[in-house]
């Protein structure tokens, strides 16, 4: 008999789907914020992606802290995007 319980789940999100997933969230994200951020608001967002992209939970934490310090407002918005907050709350539950 074949018991489906002890066996791996699949992957069910490859990573290019994962990277495409986040490309487009961030790129939302960027239309929806226009102008408003500065050089440095800008570099915290594309360091946060990069964090996502690689799956790297740490670094995405210290973004997400530093975020919130030096960027109150961007951090709201962050928060409320829908996509951008689905992917970084998949993220932070799966522990990766």
């Amino acid at each position: 008999m074949d018991d489906d319980r002890t066996k791996p789940v699949p992957n069910l999100q490859t990573d290019d789907v994962h990277q495409e997933r986040v490309r487009a969230a961030f790129d939302d994200l960027g239309v929806k914020l226009g102008d408003r951020p500065t050089p440095e608001a800008r570099a915290s967002i594309e360091n946060l992606r990069a964090a996502v992209l690689e799956k790297d939970v740490a670094r995405l934490r210290g973004q997400l802290d530093d975020m919130k310090e030096k960027h109150g407002w961007l951090w709201e918005e962050l928060s409320a995007h829908p996509r951008v907050a689905a992917i970084v709350n998949e993220l932070a539950l799966m522990g990766l």
